[in-house]
């Protein structure tokens, strides 16, 4: 134990330590939540994170393997190889290689606002939850509480750490349906771009995209469900939901 010790509270160099606390203020900035989210999630106190990153205190071991499990990212170049993870506690490579203990801020009841492609004026609200499948070993999605129920949908989470985006993925009989959304804000919301296909007359199906907000639950005191027009409580809050999309550059939609 007493050797255990020593390794987990060995100080990392000048230098590594520089290295870190600059990946770590990127990964800040991308991902937009605060210090004292990062701290909370990594189990440190605000005030050591503080000095680690403002250069009053080096890195060790023990501090850096936190802040890499909390982040799911490596933050060092020639890293110590932490404790294996049951192997049902890893993702697959084709969704990220993610621990399950580095995505769990994921694991949440959303409300998912997107425009209703029916109605140019309306906006389609139903729920969204976020789980950890131990049968896939990965975050899957759900979809509830859709009035149309016919396609409501359960598929994949991937986590990269490479583009620090976040994407929910659907294949069903060769058909995608991709959502690409950014990390969480210090709120817990997520916004991006849906990329899927319009039902119409009969059999026809037309690609479409449009910006799309997932909201934690939690921060909407009565949420409304459904295809939400502008005599509803909730259409205001919902629609400044979607406008931040594009107007806080989360996504981009260019015309041709």
């Amino acid at each position: 134990m007493q050797m255990q010790d020593k390794i987990t509270d060995k100080q990392l160099s000048d230098e590594q330590s520089r290295e870190i606390a600059e990946t770590i203020r990127e990964e800040l900035a991308r991902r937009r939540i605060s210090r004292q989210t990062l701290a909370e999630q990594a189990k440190l106190s605000l005030s050591t994170l503080e000095k680690v990153l403002g250069g009053r205190r080096p890195f060790t071991l023990a501090t850096t393997v936190r802040l890499e499990q909390a982040l799911g990212v490596s933050l060092r170049n020639n890293p110590v190889v932490a404790a294996p993870q049951a192997a049902n506690d890893v993702a697959p490579d084709s969704l990220g290689s993610y621990a399950h203990r580095a995505v769990t801020w994921l694991e949440d009841v959303y409300i998912t606002l997107r425009p209703s492609f029916g109605d140019k004026d309306a906006i389609f609200a139903y729920r969204t939850e976020i789980v950890w499948e131990p049968k896939v070993s990965s975050l899957v999605f759900r979809e509830g509480d859709r009035t149309d129920a016919a396609y409501e949908h359960t598929g994949e989470v991937a986590v990269p750490h490479q583009s620090g985006f976040i994407y929910l993925v659907i294949i069903k009989h060769g058909q995608h349906r991709v959502i690409t959304v950014s990390r969480p804000t210090v709120a817990g919301e997520m916004y991006g771009i849906i990329s899927t296909l319009r039902a119409g007359p009969g059999s026809q199906l037309t690609p479409i995209a449009a910006p799309i907000a997932y909201v934690p639950l939690k921060n909407i005191s009565k949420p409304s469900l459904g295809r939400i027009g502008s005599d509803d409580a909730s259409y205001e809050l919902y629609r400044k939901h979607l406008r931040r999309t594009v107007e806080e550059s989360f996504a981009f939609f260019v015309s041709g």
